[in-house]
C-alpha cells in the first residue's frame, strides 16, 4: 500500500521589478535576485557551478573579480526568465567582486534603478579581533 508521490511542479514567478542583493566577503561573492517582498528568485555564487558552467571557482579564486562579473551574469540570465526587467541593487560586504558583479547586472540587459551600499558598520559595538601580524 505504498502511495505514488505527487510531483508539484514550482510555478515561475514573473516579477517585473526585484532586488539584487550583491554580498562581496573576502573569500567569496553571492548575488541574489529577489522581490520586493523579500523572496527569492534566483541566486549564484562565485563557488556554484552555475557561475560560467563548467568553470565553478574553488579556494582563493572565487573572492576575484571575474568571479564575481560570472555569478552576477549567471544569476541575471536566471532572473530575466523570470521576467525581471529593472532592478535595485544592495551590496553588502568589502569584498572585490562589488563593482564587477553590479557592471555584469547591467551587461546582461537589466536595468540598475538604484545602487545602495548596505554594509553595515559598527558604533563602536563589539570590540574588533586583535591585529594580523604577518
Amino acid at each position: 500500500m505504498a502511495q505514488a508521490k505527487r510531483s508539484t511542479k514550482k510555478e515561475k514567478k514573473i516579477v517585473p521589478r526585484a532586488i539584487a542583493h550583491v554580498s562581496s566577503t573576502f573569500n567569496n561573492t553571492h548575488v541574489t535576485f529577489s522581490d520586493l517582498k523579500g523572496n527569492v528568485i534566483c541566486w549564484a555564487t562565485g563557488g556554484s557551478g552555475g557561475a560560467g558552467g563548467a568553470q565553478s571557482f574553488k579556494n582563493s579564486r572565487k573572492s576575484t573579480p571575474f568571479a564575481a562579473q560570472l555569478a552576477a551574469d549567471s544569476a541575471a540570465k536566471k532572473a530575466k526568465e523570470a521576467g525581471v526587467l529593472e532592478v535595485e541593487v544592495s551590496i553588502k560586504g568589502p569584498g572585490s567582486g562589488r563593482e564587477s558583479a553590479v557592471r555584469a547586472i547591467q551587461a546582461a540587459g537589466i536595468s540598475v534603478t538604484a545602487i545602495k551600499d548596505i554594509t553595515p558598520i559598527p558604533h563602536n559595538g563589539c570590540r574588533p579581533r586583535k591585529r594580523r601580524r604577518i
